[in-house]
């Protein structure tokens, strides 16, 4: 049976990959369609990065942000119908729903699979976000319907790594061990949307989950494009082909559509908080002048006017807008003759010259572009390269560019960004690697201790003085928040109201309709 399953799976890959348009992609009156930027996915694993945009449409997890939104506050049951946790935070109990089924054939969930799926996540081999699970230190199966997790000390974020947000998502153990690394392209999980199909460079099908536990989709399915163009984009949806598109992060797109009239402009929650990391294993990065010299020789009033107040608020700290513990604590004004004297100060009059790449992304390129017009105006010489997005992540994370524009949405509370992108342990290079491009290592304590604390006021002071230290450092420069922007059809009723999305899509769920 196990032979003829692997053989049964084999065919639905190659079929799948080199099939025509199926019937559904064909008859789409009922198929909600939608246009992404990216020319493909090379996975869609949950436990990867790059695949948060479809993570929702078909998994879930033990709890999770109710669709559209992204408030914290607002977490609730998921696969978990309840749970408890000791007075000392260290030891959770989670009560699954029975009756959960995975799609396709691959039977009920249980407890081995919640083990399974968070022991996967927090593997370094096997998992994008591991260095985020550290804090976990068992995860074991009491009974089919019952996971107890230890952690070594209280974690602030733990909620969010359970959540259906990055690795938090639930899969089929039954699967992923069967499927080995086909799993990456044919991905098994318990959401209300069901893998049918990757095309290469065209599309991913889902079709309804008419097992799904919270009830059968009222839409047939969703086609996910990949479309780069933003102008192709457009005019697929200007001419009905699509539903919904992604948009442009610019205020005068924005502005522009809703006058339009034709469709609905959905700007949301989390941003991408933007910020430009400063790579101090290059030289002459390394010396705290030139970090500081490129800090206040950046005018991101000016990048803010160029993106759009309403798109791109501006940051005032290494931690995104709004996120519990934020500090606004970052004091270095725009003030290029400053810059000029800290050069000099540093033995650099003649100005340097920063090694820097870039991806080709719409809302990446612009932004250095601009950043590299205003340092290039104190003697800082940026040598851009552009790269396309996935070469653009593969690479920073090799070391290979002095300057790194990064933007990320992570679940809203200060230890999250602090811990990903200025916590030694998540240096680039390191086993433990996340996201410290600058390679920081001025807060740990801090950000250690925060972790640690026994109350709110407590945590709160030490997320501040590592914010505080991370800013005399200079590790990086905050720019702004880049919110999310798509566009709808006016037909399209994703049946919940909509601010926010951890998986920075359209919340298409079991409620969603569309009229054409």
């Amino acid at each position: 049976m196990k032979a003829l399953r692997k053989f049964m799976l084999a065919t639905a890959l190659s079929v799948a990959s080199f099939a025509p348009m199926s019937a559904m992609a064909q008859n789409t009156d009922n198929v909600v369609k939608v246009a992404f930027n990216i020319a493909d996915m090379s996975s869609m694993d949950p436990h990867r990065n790059g695949t948060r945009w479809l993570a929702d449409w078909m998994f879930n997890a033990l709890v999770r942000f109710p669709p559209g939104s992204s408030d914290p506050a607002k977490i609730e049951p998921d696969l978990a119908e309840s749970w408890t946790v000791s007075p000392d935070g260290k030891e959770w109990t989670f009560k699954l729903r029975k009756g959960v089924k995975f799609h396709g054939d691959w039977g009920e969930l249980t407890a081995d699979d919640v083990v399974y799926s968070l022991n996967r996540a927090r593997d370094p081999k096997r998992s994008s976000y591991a260095g985020s699970y550290a804090a976990i230190a068992d995860v074991t199966a009491e009974d089919p319907y019952t996971v107890k997790i230890k952690l070594d000390y209280p974690l602030a974020v733990f909620m969010g790594l359970i959540s259906n947000y990055q690795a938090g998502h639930i899969i089929s153990k039954k699967a992923a061990e069967e499927m080995g690394d086909k799993f990456s392209n044919a991905p098994v999980g318990t959401g209300p949307f069901v893998f049918s199909e990757h095309v290469t460079q065209q599309h991913v099908k889902l079709n309804a989950n008419k097992n799904y536990f919270r009830g059968a989709p009222k839409v047939d399915g969703i086609l996910f494009r990949f479309i780069p163009s933003d102008s192709s984009r457009e005019l697929a949806f200007n001419s009905g082909e699509l539903d919904v598109i992604y948009g442009k992060r610019e205020q005068r797109w924005v502005d522009a559509m809703r006058k339009r009239g034709d469709g609905v402009v959905d700007v949301f929650w989390p941003a991408e908080f933007r910020t430009l990391h400063l790579n101090t294993n290059i030289k002459p990065l390394d010396d705290r002048r030139v970090r500081e010299a490129i800090a206040t020789a950046i005018n991101v009033d000016d990048i803010v006017r160029y993106v759009g107040a309403d798109v791109g608020p501006k940051g005032c700290s290494v931690i995104p807008t709004g996120y519990l513990g934020e500090s606004c604590s970052w004091k270095y004004k725009y003030d290029p003759a400053r810059a000029k004297a800290l050069l000099k100060e540093a033995g650099y009059e003649n100005g340097i010259t920063i090694p820097a790449l870039i991806s080709n992304s719409v809302s990446f390129q612009p932004i250095l572009e601009i950043i590299q017009a205003q340092l290039g105006e104190v003697g800082i010489k940026v040598d851009l390269q552009v790269v396309d997005h996935a070469t653009y992540h593969e690479r920073i994370r090799k070391d290979a560019s002095g300057l790194v524009l990064y933007g990320s949405a992570r679940f809203p509370i200060a230890d999250s960004y602090l811990t990903e992108f200025y916590h030694s342990d998540a240096e680039v290079g390191k086993p433990t690697a996340i996201t410290n491009f600058s390679h920081c290592k001025v807060a740990d304590k801090d950000i250690e201790a925060a972790r640690r604390a026994t109350n709110k006021d407590e945590q709160i002071k030490h997320w501040a003085d590592a914010q505080e230290k991370i800013h005399e450092n200079i590790c990086s420069v905050p720019l702004f928040n880049l919110k999310q922007v798509w566009q709808r059809k006016k037909g399209l009723d994703y049946g919940v109201e909509f601010t926010g999305a951890m998986n920075l899509t359209p919340p298409i769920n079991e409620k969603t309709t569309i009229t054409r």
